[in-house]
């Protein structure tokens, strides 16, 4: 934070910049260990862009030094719009400390962009004065990650009684409710869930957790499914359907490594049905799982190579 009667705000190209796949960790991943870092993904062609960019760039000037921007030319910079599943443009990501923790897609009203920049500069701003709103969604996802699925389903539900845009409670509700097999509740919490959160990064985890949880109840029998892989590699149907049931079973890794062969084997097959596959897994886990790391290098090798 600027100081009252410090140094002079951060000079622009301090503050946005460019950046490439070659500079990305440095300009993110590295920088955000301090400040917020929102990344732009953009490109020349695309109309919305071409106000978005520029509207959050004056947000971003006016924080002073309270967050940076950075701008990713999608057409320029593949792998890393891959990596972080950018389907649409523009997408705007925010970046703490190494990890996502804020986003939206397509273009958004004034309001909504200062409100955004705003959220995101409270990161880099230590403790807030929240009436313990943090520490209760530490203690809700203690208790669910302990198996109390029903006294943190209570607590998250509590923090959105006081904080209704709260996205960390709403997705952790979302999840405490998957967790006592509650599907359809937890589908009706994010199909709900306020404008300004939808896309937040803990929404789109409990998303991913609740496509996959519809899957599992149609999963088949791994035995049955890895012994017809086994009689006939390139029937990719049934070693989509072996993942499918891994996944179902706790075998996460093992998932993965069926969606990566399949999509080494056709990437193409049923409209990239193995890619989007992954990106759902790696959505519905934390960004620094071993698993989503190990996948997502293995998959943009395989992209990129």
């Amino acid at each position: 934070m600027i100081e009252l009667g410090g140094a002079a705000a951060p000079a622009a190209e301090d503050l946005i910049k460019d950046s490439s796949e070659a500079t990305f960790m440095a300009d993110v991943v590295e920088a955000s260990q301090t400040v917020p870092v929102i990344v732009d993904f953009w490109a020349p062609w695309c109309g919305p862009c071409k106000t978005l960019g520029p509207a959050l760039e004056a947000e971003v000037s006016a924080a002073k030094g309270a967050v940076k921007m950075v701008k990713v030319n999608v057409d320029e910079n593949q792998m890393i719009a891959g990596q972080l599943r950018v389907q649409s443009i523009p997408t705007v990501y925010a970046f703490w400390q190494g990890q996502p923790v804020d986003g939206f897609q397509g273009a958004v009203p004034p309001s909504e962009i200062k409100e955004f920049v705003k959220r995101v500069a409270a990161h880099g701003n230590g403790p807030e004065e929240d009436g313990g709103l943090a520490e209760a969604v530490e203690a809700a996802e203690e208790m669910l990650t302990q198996g109390a699925a029903v006294d943190a389903a209570q607590t998250f539900a509590a923090i959105l009684g006081e904080d209704p845009a709260n996205a960390a409670a709403l997705g952790g509700l979302a999840r405490a409710h998957l967790a006592m097999g509650e599907l359809d509740q937890a589908e009706a919490l994010l199909n709900n869930a306020a404008a300004e959160i939808a896309n937040a990064p803990e929404v789109e985890a409990a998303r991913a957790q609740l496509d996959l949880a519809r899957q599992a109840e149609d999963a088949g029998p791994v035995a049955e499914l890895r012994a017809q892989v086994e009689a006939n590699p390139d029937d990719h149907q049934a070693r989509f359907d072996l993942a499918t049931a891994l996944h179902a079973n706790g075998e996460v890794e093992e998932a993965v490594t069926e969606l990566l062969d399949l999509f080494r084997r056709d990437r193409e097959w049923n409209d990239g049905a193995a890619r989007a596959q992954l990106f759902t897994i790696f959505d519905a886990l934390k960004p620094n799982d071993p698993v989503v790391l190990n996948g997502r290098r293995k998959l943009s090798s395989m992209i990129f190579a």
